[in-house]
């Protein structure tokens, strides 16, 4: 988060962070994984992976050293098989200690052809954490205030008048994510190549009644990240893809990184593959259209690209540092997890995950160590209620960083 799905979905989203932030059956999640709620507490299903021996001094980051390596190719490939993921790239390092780059598995089942690090992929829910720092950009340009209401910005939404921007940002506004909405499934998965305008996911969230009050508990809301791409527009004048390109993308120095308009998607690529389908049986989703997630979930990235984000993003190298403590500000969102600004802290690693049909990532960066470490996979099907990349995220932290586990709750229901 991170808008998915009929089942769970979460940081994938924040987690998809996104659990306990959710309800109903949904469609895609797109992100952290899918709309958790707070008091999802459901412990995550328990995959076998080796012990590290030996285990790093406490505290301590580990030399990346090729006995290490091997632990985590094992951690990483036993998830790969019980967790049945047809390939991933993984990246980790940290200043002094080497690196570990490694791609598993394959890229499309049909050809066989291997999985590589240097392959396009979705990456879900990752896509708030730019909508979000553009907006703090604007925030820093004196042109917006995290506590204006939406409704000075946009029409039409639900305790509008009393709903902020920072509510919308750190997930605490109430309002019904579109992406757990029946109704949206339906339409998604009967026409996955159909657009969908931000107007028309808005629609499937305001027919619902308000779920809380502004401000009352956290629940992971894709929608929250729609009014906030309107917000970017309208104040900026510009199309959010743009925005995002000509002033978060480019001053970051990412090279493959793109917010797509319609399906396209770069070569070379990974084929994607879900079960969130109308038939629930797996299909190839690499050329649906990713504009039901827009600002929440549409974009495209690479491991370098996701590798240096991790570091941007965490240390707000784009924005103030008043801003960037604003962001950073989190509050509980699951059981070892805080939520800040379109940002999540999980025992210590910052950034955010994400999913959507066919598609999850996780991009985190622990700053005692300044370790980044990225996982991009090719499914989004859940394994025993969890979402594939924070199993990935755990089996490789409890090998180097077992002080910060990077573990998120079973999600119960939908919506990334």
């Amino acid at each position: 988060m991170t808008t998915h799905r009929r089942r769970s979905a979460v940081f994938a989203a924040v987690v998809a962070v996104a659990a306990g932030l959710l309800a109903p059956p949904a469609a895609a999640a797109v992100g952290p994984a899918a709309a958790y709620a707070r008091d999802a507490t459901a412990p995550a299903p328990t995959v076998t992976v080796p012990v590290p021996s030996p285990t790093p001094a406490s505290g301590a980051f580990p030399q990346l050293t090729p006995a290490v390596a091997r632990q985590l190719d094992d951690a990483v490939r036993k998830v790969m098989t019980e967790a049945k993921v047809p390939g991933v790239i993984v990246a980790l390092s940290a200043p002094g200690k080497g690196e570990y780059v490694r791609a598993f598995g394959v890229a499309d089942k049909a050809t066989g052809a291997p999985m590589t690090p240097g392959l396009n992929m979705r990456i879900g829910s990752e896509t708030k954490t730019f909508t979000v720092t553009a907006l703090l950009e604007l925030v820093d340009d004196g042109k917006v205030g995290l506590d204006d209401p939406i409704g000075k910005y946009v029409a039409g939404v639900p305790n509008g008048d009393r709903i902020t921007l920072r509510q919308l940002a750190d997930m605490r506004s109430g309002l019904f994510n579109y992406s757990a909405d029946e109704e949206f499934f339906k339409a998604l998965t009967s026409d996955p190549r159909r657009p969908f305008t931000p107007q028309e996911l808005l629609a499937y969230s305001f027919k619902h009644p308000v779920l809380f009050e502004p401000g009352a508990k956290f629940y992971y809301d894709n929608t929250n990240l729609i009014l906030l791409g309107l917000v970017v527009e309208k104040v900026s004048g510009m199309r959010l893809a743009d925005y995002i390109d000509q002033e978060v993308v480019t001053p970051a120095g990412l090279k493959h990184t793109l917010f797509p308009t319609g399906a396209e998607f770069p070569e070379p690529h990974a084929h994607g593959y879900t079960d969130q389908t109308a038939t629930g049986k797996t299909e190839d989703a690499t050329d649906w259209n990713p504009s039901w997630g827009w600002a929440a979930g549409a974009m495209i990235s690479d491991l370098t690209d996701m590798r240096s984000w991790a570091k941007t993003l965490a240390t707000g190298t784009l924005l103030t540092p008043a801003t960037q403590a604003e962001r950073l500000k989190v509050i509980d969102a699951l059981p070892g997890t805080g939520y800040g600004l379109g940002i999540f802290n999980v025992q210590g690693w910052i950034g955010h995950n994400g999913s959507l049909p066919g598609y999850q990532s996780l991009t985190v960066y622990l700053p005692q160590a300044q370790a980044t470490l990225v996982v991009l996979l090719n499914t989004d099907t859940a394994y025993q209620g969890s979402e594939p990349s924070t199993l990935f995220g755990r089996a490789i932290t409890e090998i180097v960083t077992p002080e910060h586990v990077f573990t998120l709750p079973a999600q119960p229901v939908t919506g990334h």
